[in-house]
């Protein structure tokens, strides 16, 4: 025998494969659509208090389903996700229901038909629908991994290599079982390659192509260094007629990698090791979601921050407002606005002392607005200005920067972005001074984790953390 059969159990799901997946696939299409009726009719019975919907909005819902079909079916939301995360889905899908509500509200207008409905409404029926998306997918995502673990809808996959970073990949993959993704084995490119415990080794490369035909594999998985071009010109060459999937990781795993993707420049394949997680529509996204938050916050707590400015100036005398130089995105110097809590003072040139508990220079009404945050209040207005996020990494003082990058490992992929008002690492606890080295590491850790899970929803979940938790702070002084 050339190598090592294929393990029965595996034998007896691979002819299933792709069967279940398809039959999700339309499930989800079919619910999406649902979703878009189901949702207008419950924002119309929360909005009116009925179920009676009226003529003018039924022919909306229905122009809605109508425009869906062609939208959903060229998006690229139903495309596989199999080993992907949840949140990595969404934004696509939420950007796929705008533009169907968009693409309605424009052809309402092309064809003179009424727009000036209940704007409730609308905002109600588009979270609706969104929501629905995102549970449609949580379920179907359940579904699917009750029947991967139960060995149906499996694909199976073979390495090529072997090693710590194979074996890491192969780990991986049984861990999450829910992929439906099973290694039955590996093959040996140089003749010399390490065992790895519980995956059978297969054969050699020449061997690869039989193997890969004869048990139908769905899948190969290089696991060469980058250095062996020649292998995988070979691998490529002795698969040019097979059908299965060939997935090439690099030996990147030991790396800090930073949102990292692949690409075409100039019709070049390019690997991204480090880059910003706001790029084209995400940029776009971020900025509207910042706007829009900002501007309605700011006219909810216009009344508190009229209250606040009259209790500065009563506290000590000096200027309501303080601006600090601080790092923004790219490491560009901009000025942060804060509430005064302290007296006014000099400071030594090129220093910057942090507040201390029972630092005489804070004012017993400022150490109240440091305690709650109120002090930072007035960064909404650096929010509309452009030059802050409400959420995203908080800004250090320009000098404490220079004093850390040298020290803190990626300290200054932070300024990838728009340093925030609120961030996943305040929220998690780490706020106020930060006197030790590993008190910084710890938040630049939460601030790198924030940068590689982006989402609105991350966001609006670091922002209702910080309404029910974010304010009080026994560290804050």
């Amino acid at each position: 025998m050339l190598f090592a059969p294929m393990p029965q159990e595996l034998r007896q799901t691979t002819f299933r494969t792709g069967k279940y997946g398809a039959l999700l696939g339309w499930g989800l299409r079919f619910a999406d659509l649902a979703t878009i009726g189901v949702a207008g009719v419950v924002a119309w019975g929360i909005r009116f208090g009925n179920v009676d919907v009226s003529l003018a909005y039924q022919r909306h819902i229905a122009m809605a389903m109508l425009l869906a079909l062609p939208v959903l079916s060229l998006s690229k939301i139903y495309r596989s996700w199999r080993g992907q995360g949840l949140f990595a889905e969404l934004p696509s899908v939420a950007g796929a229901f705008g533009l169907i509500f968009g693409a309605t509200i424009l052809y309402a207008v092309a064809l003179k038909i009424p727009v000036n409905l209940s704007r409730l409404w609308w905002g109600m029926w588009f979270l609706g629908t969104i929501a629905g998306g995102a549970t449609s997918r949580v379920l179907v995502r359940r579904v699917a991994s009750l029947v991967r673990e139960a060995g149906i809808d499996v694909r199976t996959a073979v390495m090529v290599g072997s090693g710590s970073d194979a074996q890491r990949i192969v780990d991986a993959l049984h861990r999450q079982r829910g992929a439906g993704i099973q290694v039955v084995g590996w093959f040996d490119a140089h003749g010399q390659g390490d065992a790895m415990p519980d995956t059978p080794r297969l054969g050699d490369l020449e061997q690869l192509a039989a193997y890969v035909a004869i048990h139908h594999v769905n899948q190969v998985w290089v696991t060469l260094p980058m250095s062996a071009e020649r292998d995988i010109a070979r691998i490529l060459d002795v698969l040019a007629h097979s059908t299965a999937d060939i997935k090439f990781v690099p030996d990147l795993l030991g790396l800090q990698l930073l949102n990292h993707s692949v690409e075409q420049v100039a019709g070049l394949p390019v690997i991204n090791l480090r880059e910003s997680p706001f790029d084209g529509d995400a940029r776009l996204l971020k900025a509207l979601e910042d706007r829009v938050l900002a501007t309605l916050i700011l006219v909810m707590i216009a009344p508190l921050l009229a209250a606040i400015a009259v209790g500065v100036k009563l506290s000590s005398p000096g200027p309501v407002l303080f601006r600090q130089r601080r790092h923004g995105l790219d490491g560009k110097i901009i000025e942060v606005w804060k509430f005064r809590s302290m007296r006014v003072h000099k400071e030594a040139h090129g220093t910057i002392t942090q507040a201390r508990k029972g630092d005489s220079r804070v004012t017993k009404f400022g150490g109240f607005l440091r305690r709650t945050s109120l002090d930072e209040l007035p960064q909404f207005f650096n929010v509309l200005q452009g030059t802050m996020s409400i959420v995203g990494p908080r800004p250090h003082a320009v000098e404490h920067n220079h004093q850390y990058m040298g020290q803190v490992e990626l300290y200054m992929q932070r300024h990838r972005v728009k340093p925030g008002i609120t961030g996943w690492a305040q929220v998690n606890g780490l706020r106020g001074e930060t006197d030790t080295l590993e008190k910084m590491e710890k938040r630049v850790q939460f601030d790198l984790v924030y940068l590689k899970n982006w989402s609105v929803f991350l966001d609006l979940r670091i922002v209702a953390m910080t309404v029910l938790k974010g304010f009080i702070g026994k560290t804050a002084y």
